[in-house]
């Protein structure tokens, strides 16, 4: 229709007239969905939770990297005598000193007199490290192999379901477990698999189960769409369809869940480091409760309580922040 249609304009009330013939800028997927998510002050302020934990661990890398000699980090230096109580001010001699000191603990120390607090905080490295590259082998693999599946299907879909159904049939945490025990200490690339490194590449392998069959269901819905047949019909090959025409249009449904699949993974190292088959040299929430385990009987729970409380908090603000992502990202989820 061509001529005036008269609009609405919100700061008066006053009709305006607007060009039939002037085209309307539409926003994107991801630039509506960061809209609607800008509108949810909970998820934001859940992100903000997320950040704090993103940038510790930065800190501490950047720490160990550079040598810096940063005391919230440093979580080998004995800061007060055995079994200090939270919140407690106490007098010590530091090994070496002799005139006595006095100090303050905000999470209490353990039976060496390390800080709870700093151990916490170093703990917090070891998990978001083992999710995030946990959560990018799992892509990497279950991704491509969703697919192929497909795509192509054929005897390549019954290889690749019949492949990830095997997997599926065995428990989780037992395979997961059974490929942590073979892999450390063992050489890849010439990279040694031992603590953390053999954690995540051991839930990267056997995860990827989920995010193949999601992916496989969405590029099977999408295979006979108009933009796929227009790009056959320009003679483009299966490589460029897959992944310069289907895979963007489900990349909202691999960040969602990456978002999600991250609690899984830092929930599943702390099980690991609390059964002995993760990090053994430096602090990990799960090495902190397996600790404190055999501390409660003396009335020291505060190791324990400092890691369950690190986990919760870090858990509660990923899943409110993923949940409102999906809500944001997945157009059948659109409510405003």
């Amino acid at each position: 229709m061509h001529g005036l249609i008269r609009g609405l304009n919100l700061n008066n009330s006053q009709p305006t007239a607007v060009s039939a013939d002037q085209p309307v800028k539409g926003r994107s997927l991801w630039a509506d969905g960061m809209r609607r998510l800008r509108k949810r002050r909970l998820a934001m302020v859940c992100f903000g939770v997320v950040m704090v934990y993103v940038l510790l661990t930065v800190l501490v890398y950047l720490s160990e990297a550079a040598g810096w000699k940063i005391p919230l980090f440093d979580w080998r230096q004995a800061v007060g005598p055995s079994y200090q109580k939270p919140w407690t001010v106490y007098a010590w001699m530091p090994e070496g000193q002799t005139q006595a000191q006095r100090g303050w603990t905000f999470f209490g120390t353990d039976f060496l007199g390390q800080s709870t607090w700093r151990k916490t905080i170093y703990g917090a490295k070891t998990s978001i490290t083992v999710a995030l590259f946990a959560s990018v082998i799992s892509i990497l693999i279950g991704v491509p192999l969703g697919a192929a599946a497909g795509y192509f299907r054929g005897w390549i879909d019954d290889l690749i379901v019949w492949l990830y159904t095997t997997i599926g049939t065995i428990p989780g945490i037992i395979l997961i477990m059974a490929f942590a025990v073979v892999l450390r200490s063992q050489t890849f690339f010439g990279v040694e698999l031992k603590g953390v490194t053999a954690v995540y590449v051991a839930l990267g392998l056997t995860s990827w189960v989920g995010i193949c069959r999601l992916i496989r269901g969405e590029v099977i819905k999408r295979k006979e769409s108009e933009y796929v047949l227009a790009a056959r019909a320009l003679g483009c090959s299966n490589g460029r369809i897959i992944f310069k025409h289907l895979l963007p249009n489900v990349f909202h449904v691999i960040i969602i869940d990456f978002s999600l699949r991250f609690v899984s993974f830092i929930h599943a190292e702390v099980i690991l480091s609390f059964l002995g088959l993760g990090e053994t040299d430096k602090p990990s929430w799960g090495a902190m409760i397996d600790a404190a385990r055999t501390e409660l009987a003396r009335n020291v729970w505060w190791e324990m309580a400092a890691a369950t409380a690190a986990i919760f908090v870090l858990s509660l603000a990923l899943n409110i922040f993923g949940d409102a992502l999906r809500d944001c990202l997945d157009p059948k989820l659109r409510t405003d």
